[in-house]
């Protein structure tokens, strides 16, 4: 499609049945389901010419994109509703999926913060900044849990955004939380297996492949005993080059990767170094240069 063909076509919007539809057409062709964090616009363009089948939007890739390892800081709600325009002004025909934080007390009316998800032209929800990422038994989530900003709220979110045709996504840490989303109806469950390794600012401190495997499994098993038709992708840890994706294709039923810093972070330091690198290799060649 060229730019100008481009100008005169509507920012790609999905129904909640296009983009499972979409997606379910991929697996049964025996392709794995990709979906690339993009935080600005020029990620998101690179993701769907190599291919992506859903672009993700995270406030922490703003974080990514200024040289940091991957951080939440300001208002998440308010940083991923606003890269909206940047990111559908240059994607094509690929579904684009808002990260929402809902236990956001900006937001204490969930149906409020989903009527902006929607305005701004997201074809769905990924529950991040997620209150998964903190145990349990932690003292700060059960102090949220307590006072009504806790996990529920997240369920409660996806329910909602189901019921008004958006495609729902969810970062679950552990089984119990996957067959809870299961049940609020979420469509794909995604698997995390904590922060992903590689590149300059990657975790130092992450599960071995084997021990990542069977957390997905784990997870995918605890998903798939409440409801057979959930998909099931995964994220993080060790999972950050193909190669060790491969790995997860090959040793759990996980339908597809959702990459982020091994998308917008990892190839980005890799190829600039590279080019760089590169450029300083080569000799100057001056005319006239005397002894």
């Amino acid at each position: 499609m060229s730019l100008d063909e481009l100008a005169s076509t509507p920012a790609p919007t999905f129904r909640r049945e296009t983009v499972d539809a979409r997606l379910r057409a991929t697996i049964a062709d025996g392709r794995p389901v990709v979906a690339a964090g993009s935080s600005c616009g020029l990620v998101a363009k690179s993701a769907e010419a190599g291919g992506a089948d859903l672009i993700v939007v995270y406030s922490t890739g703003i974080s990514r994109l200024r040289g940091l390892p991957t951080t939440i800081f300001g208002m998440p709600n308010e940083a991923t509703l606003g890269m909206a325009d940047e990111i559908l002004n240059v994607v094509r025909d690929t579904p684009v999926i808002c990260g929402i934080e809902a236990c956001d007390p900006h937001y204490v009316r969930l149906p409020r913060l989903l009527d902006r998800v929607e305005a701004a032209g997201y074809s769905g929800i990924i529950n991040f900044p997620t209150i998964t990422m903190a145990e349990p038994e932690s003292r700060n989530r059960q102090m949220r849990e307590g006072v009504g900003f806790g996990f529920q709220r997240e369920l409660d979110a996806v329910s909602i955004a189901r019921e008004r045709g958006l495609f729902t996504m969810s970062y679950v840490f552990l089984p119990e939380e996957a067959a809870a989303m299961a049940d609020a109806g979420v469509d794909c469950v995604v698997t995390h297996v904590g922060g992903t390794s590689g590149g300059m600012d990657g975790f130092t401190e992450v599960s071995p492949l084997d021990v990542a495997v069977a957390g997905v499994n784990g997870m995918l098993e605890a998903a798939r005993a409440r409801r057979d038709d959930v998909l099931v992708l995964a994220h993080g840890g060790p999972f950050d080059i193909p190669e060790n994706v491969e790995t997860l294709y090959r040793e759990t039923g996980a339908q597809g990767f959702v990459g982020a810093s091994s998308v917008e972070r990892i190839p980005i330091e890799q190829a600039v170094s590279s080019v760089i690198s590169s450029f300083k290799a080569q000799r100057l060649e001056l005319a006239g240069k005397s002894g």
